[in-house]
């Protein structure tokens, strides 16, 4: 595993690019753990995951699984805290470069965004393997291009390109390969830029929410989380100085990971003596 901070964003590489980054106890142990690191980090206001090599992670180590023995070890770190992103209250993107099979999908699924190439391949590949959704896939994917067409991908184990995810909904974009990390990364540094931390922490645990939430339910949190932001310091202080032209720098996040409750801490007031002092550039 590799990670590289600049301007703001974490560039996360899964590094085994002769197995075409197949998913082991090592690479997984580092991929949390960097995950954890971005998380923490003040430095840090985006993550960007892809793969190195040609392809983004082509599912499991059949080597791996040879070994698991009576499965036991599957929902043992490091192969059960794949909705660590999830819990970051950063955007984590996925530039997924290549092959993205299996476990590979369900890491990419797991990201709030998720770029890729017309020519990349991406799908399941469990039943065609006798094994079954693992880890909440099957809900993910039902979420992200309906239950007919995750059914389809599930029973199928059929490969599809990153064109035709891009048409079901699966992916947020499609770039040529040779600009798939470029243009990733260019999103990223723009929210990381342009884009208030703690609005963002606050907006992806209202899409988290959402998923086990009705209508009143999201919009009693909206409300509290409204009034919050409407007083609350970037609003405030960061609006004023938008008004007269000037690019914001918005304080980083404490070191945070998000959870049942709305996370109104991170709207604070401009006059908490904990909250961070403003500053701005040219």
């Amino acid at each position: 595993m590799l990670m590289d901070v600049a301007d703001g964003v974490a560039l996360i590489r899964l590094n085994r690019p002769e197995r075409l980054n197949a998913y082991d106890d090592e690479l997984g142990e580092g991929l949390f753990g960097f995950l954890g690191e971005a998380a923490d980090r003040s430095d840090v206001r985006a993550i960007v995951l892809t793969g190195a090599g040609r392809g983004f992670c082509a599912g499991a180590d059949f080597t791996v699984l040879g070994d698991l023995g009576d499965g036991s070890r599957a929902f043992a770190e490091p192969f059960s805290p794949f909705s660590t992103p999830r819990t970051i209250a950063k955007p984590v993107i996925a530039a997924v470069n290549g092959a993205c099979v299996g476990i590979g999908l369900l890491v990419a699924l797991m990201c709030d965004l998720r770029f890729t190439t017309p020519e990349a391949k991406i799908g399941t590949g469990f039943a065609t393997h006798g094994l079954v959704a693992e880890q909440g896939l099957a809900w993910l994917l039902s979420r992200s291009v309906g239950p007919t067409r995750a059914a389809d991908l599930l029973f199928s184990g059929r490969l599809v390109t990153g064109a035709d995810a891009a048409a079901y909904g699966l992916v947020t974009d499609v770039h040529p390969a040779d600009e798939l990390l470029e243009r990733t990364l260019d999103y990223a540094r723009g929210l990381a830029t342009w884009s208030s931390p703690a609005s963002m922490a606050a907006m992806k645990w209202q899409l988290l929410r959402a998923e086990d939430s009705d209508l009143q339910g999201a919009i009693d949190d909206a409300d509290e989380l409204t009034r919050r932001s409407l007083t609350g310091r970037d609003f405030v202080e960061v609006g004023a100085r938008l008004g007269r032209g000037e690019r914001p720098d918005f304080p980083p996040l404490p070191p945070t990971r998000l959870g049942a409750a709305p996370p109104v801490e991170l709207l604070v007031p401009p006059d908490r003596e904990d909250a961070p002092s403003m500053r701005t550039q040219a």
